[in-house]
């Protein structure tokens, strides 16, 4: 199977042949936003939200994108197709650039931007992503919105990345994070969801408003199941009947303990399954999606 493919500095080469300069800001200062797609069986899932989101991102660090959201799309599709890969995980990166040691005045970089498709990927592995992963509630405290607005997709991620090695201590898989107010925000790469008495609930503030959770909701709506965006406190996970996740890389995940306790009755709950068997089965029918060809042939 192909390693993927990578487009940088306006060629498309190998992964292990793509190079950025050390002094890069993305490098040095975080300075970065990026967006994650999947294809499926050759759909690619909801381009055109995700390059919007995108495009929001580079807006709201200040970045200045070379390239349009068409032209974008078609790099995209181009990646998939040089990959030859069927599934496949296509992501999108802005940095700043490179600025001279002499200054440091963020509005003197050139921006970078590298798109690549790689095989696709499961965030904990498919069997995990698919029935059941066990999490931890983190000590970490989310970085406030009033910090870093959330809603654009960074790489300031050092929050996330000590809960997960304080989940890894406990024994788990991965972690939620609360925000300063003490409620709920989100995973290292996904979105959270409680489930009770048949409805189902998700943060909504200091969080990425996930593509992939956008359509959690649209399956509610076809399937008639309640669903809302709130605050949701970390105590109200212990009276859940069901607990999942949603990402790029993975699709919509059960969770099936929480600090290694059981999660209703231990295993994927019903109303996750039906909300997971419908994301997958809408998916391979090409749901929300845009063939790698019509896009390359258009």
């Amino acid at each position: 199977m192909s390693d993927g493919i990578v487009f940088i500095d306006g060629d498309y080469v190998k992964p292990d042949e793509a190079k950025m300069s050390i002094f890069d800001s993305g490098f040095v200062w975080g300075d970065v936003v990026y967006d994650v797609t999947s294809a499926w069986k050759r759909w690619i899932f909801m381009l055109d939200e995700h390059l919007e989101r995108f495009q929001q991102s580079i807006d709201g660090f200040r970045l200045k994108s070379p390239y349009s959201h068409d032209e974008m799309r078609r790099i995209c599709a181009e990646c998939v197709e040089r990959a030859e890969l069927d599934n496949a995980y296509i992501k999108v990166q802005m940095t700043r650039g490179v600025i001279n040691s002499q200054s440091r005045d963020p509005r003197l970089g050139e921006c970078q931007f590298v798109a690549y498709a790689t095989p696709y990927v499961w965030i904990w592995g498919e069997e995990k992503c698919r029935n059941g992963v066990n999490l931890y509630v983190s000590s970490v405290e989310r970085v406030s919105s009033k910090a870093i607005d959330q809603r654009f997709k960074n790489y300031d991620r050092a929050d996330l990345v000590q809960s997960r090695f304080e989940a890894y201590d406990r024994g788990c898989d991965d972690s939620l994070l609360c925000g300063p107010d003490g409620y709920l925000t989100e995973g290292p790469g996904y979105n959270m969801f409680m489930v009770r008495d048949g409805k189902v609930s998700t943060p909504d503030s200091n969080i990425l408003e996930g593509v992939t959770r956008r359509s959690v909701r649209e399956v509610c709506r076809l399937e008639n199941i309640p669903y809302e965006e709130r605050k949701v406190h970390p105590d109200e996970l212990k009276d859940a009947d069901e607990i999942f996740c949603s990402t790029t890389a993975g699709g919509v995940m059960p969770v099936t303990g929480l600090d290694s306790q059981p999660i209703g009755k231990g295993h994927k709950g019903l109303l996750t399954s039906r909300i997971q068997q419908q994301y997958w089965s809408k998916r391979e029918a090409g749901w929300h999606g845009t063939k790698v060809e019509d896009i390359l042939n258009g």
